[in-house]
């Protein structure tokens, strides 16, 4: 996994209309998603795609190691980062 700085990851691919999804909810979602979350596409790493190739986009918080899988909605966002 990458040795990020940032607390929040979006596991997301290339040509991915649900990543996208995912992503413009999370920016709504939060005042400092450009700081806050890293988006890494899964292609560029053979073992997390393997880990999440088949299930992106997948929202995770490095504090906790906790998943938020799709299909989420706002609210299932909000308390996961809450």
């Amino acid at each position: 996994m990458s040795d990020t700085t940032k607390p929040l990851i979006l596991f997301s691919g290339t040509s991915c209309p649900l990543c996208d999804t995912a992503k413009q909810m999370i920016d709504a979602t939060l005042i400092d998603a450009e700081q806050l979350v890293e988006v890494i596409n899964v292609r560029d790493d053979h073992d997390l795609y393997h880990q999440y190739g088949a299930r992106i986009p997948v929202f995770y918080r490095t504090d906790s190691r906790e998943e938020l899988p799709w299909p989420f909605d706002q609210q299932q966002l909000i308390e996961f980062l809450s």
